[in-house]
């Protein structure tokens, strides 16, 4: 099984990051192949359509996710036959400087699933700045969160690929 992460901040690899990288983490544990890979990757919508799950993470600019994910994601092919992130199973890990903008993993998720059919993982992560310990990565109840996340994923990705008719979702248009 192939577990994406998609590091959606425009500023290079940060605490968003290194948030994607503790749920790839716990998606290792339950033995996913992982690769954490930029927004602006030449090859990630390529590699997208290949993983059998998806891990996006964003900074929180303005209470909503990064432009640079919004084009990302008007990137990805939606027509019939040939969409990549129909039925694939979601993961939104957001971070940000206050606790409010926790709501702005919302908007992507739902986006993301109403627009594309996946199957989101609930609930999604938000990670504020003191989340995070001084090596850089998510600490304490955050870390703990984040290789829940990626084990919990894992288990939908099975679960989808084991359903013909979670398989089989996609969006309703």
């Amino acid at each position: 099984m192939i577990v994406l992460g998609i590091d959606g901040s425009p500023h290079g690899p940060g605490k968003t990051a290194a948030a994607v990288a503790a749920v790839l983490a716990g998606a290792a544990s339950r033995g996913a192949e992982t690769e954490l890979v930029s927004h602006d990757h030449p090859e990630v919508l390529a590699r997208i359509a290949a993983a059998d799950a998806v891990v996006l993470g964003s900074p929180t600019y303005r209470a909503s996710h990064t432009a640079a994910l919004r084009t990302l994601l008007e990137r990805i092919e939606r027509k019939p036959g040939a969409e990549p992130l129909a039925g694939t199973p979601v993961a939104v890990v957001m971070t940000g400087a206050s606790g409010e903008h926790f709501l702005g993993t919302r908007e992507l998720a739902a986006s993301v699933a109403g627009f594309f059919g996946t199957q989101v993982l609930a609930p999604d992560l938000y990670f504020k700045g003191s989340d995070f310990g001084p090596e850089g990565g998510p600490a304490g109840r955050a870390a703990e969160l984040a290789e829940l996340h990626g084990q919990a994923l894992v288990d939908l990705a099975a679960a989808v690929r084991g359903s013909a008719a979670l398989g089989k979702l996609g969006p309703v248009v």
